[in-house]
């Protein structure tokens, strides 16, 4: 079983990669940001929104080649988010999974170009997608659900909330308002994102988000674990960095234990909605359990 997602992985990273450099390159574009805009895409990292959506593709027994425009604009918004958190007037970050930051190299201004040309090029990706594998229905209700994931109602929305929060101690509830909508909604579009291609009835789509809204969360307390616990050579970034910015994170509200804790409750829960949706969740099941082991 951890073969198969392993050969799973490394073949869809080797196509998804194809995709995306091939991508920026045939843009009509000035040099100069697309260099940014792929030195960004080509930093690495596991892939896991994009693994997401073909493992639900795969769940429904579909082609995953059907979803490879949509998750290379899945990848390429959250790119573009982390190369605006990194900046000067965010989270003023120099380092991202071990290289330097974008606007480190390229300078502020060709940053925050750079990641807005990724996120408007993402909807264009989807648009992109052959009709032999998605009708013009399809990609809307797609482009749809990236929009509502990337916005004031998603990831922005979860920075807002995010940049409010430091310096305070926050409740759970709005701790969590802000992973589940900073991390969780690009996470839950690349499950629904695959549903809307298999074009799922609603009552899978339903059990589908709430399995990705456990993940999401599972994800960001696994990451504030790895902030105080991993190490700088893994993780491509300074240890304790969110604790020097005075941001609250799970274990500071819920002691390192009980973030332990409740990083298990969500992955079990994650599991079950899997299991509800009666659909052959294996590869998704193997994503679950990365993301609640992973030491980067």
């Amino acid at each position: 079983m951890q073969q198969s997602f392993v050969s799973f992985s490394e073949h869809h990273k080797q196509i998804l990669e194809n995709q995306l450099k091939e991508s920026i390159s045939k843009l009509n574009a000035p040099p100069a940001v697309k260099e940014s805009m792929l030195y960004s895409l080509e930093a690495g990292g596991k892939r896991i929104r994009p693994m997401l959506l073909f493992a639900t593709l795969a769940a429904f027994g579909e082609d995953t080649v059907k979803g490879l425009w949509t998750a290379a604009a899945i990848e390429m918004v959250h790119t573009y988010s982390l190369i605006h958190d990194d900046l000067p007037s965010m989270d003023d970050d120099d380092l991202r999974r071990g290289k330097p930051t974008n606007h480190k190299i390229f300078g502020e201004a060709f940053a925050i170009l750079a990641g807005d040309a990724l996120l408007t090029y993402s909807f264009q990706s989807v648009a992109e997608t052959p009709d032999e594998f998605a009708s013009a229905e399809i990609k809307l209700s797609l482009i749809k659900e990236l929009s509502k994931a990337s916005g004031a109602e998603g990831m922005v929305g979860g920075q807002v909330a995010d940049i409010n929060g430091e310096g305070q101690q926050l409740a759970l509830e709005d701790l969590e308002y802000i992973h589940l909508h900073k991390t969780g909604k690009l996470l839950e579009c690349s499950v629904v994102s695959g549903a809307i291609l298999a074009q799922a009835a609603q009552e899978t789509v339903q059990a589908l988000s709430r399995f990705a809204y456990h993940l999401g969360l599972a994800f960001q307390i696994r990451d504030d674990i790895l902030d105080l616990e991993g190490t700088e050579d893994k993780i491509g970034k300074p240890i304790g960095s969110d604790e020097s910015k005075n941001k609250s994170t799970y274990p500071s509200l819920l002691t390192m234990e009980g973030a332990k804790e409740a990083l298990d409750s969500h992955i079990k829960a994650a599991k079950e909605k899997l299991r509800e949706t009666g659909l052959n969740t294996e590869l998704l099941e193997a994503i679950t359990d990365l993301i609640a082991s992973r030491d980067h």
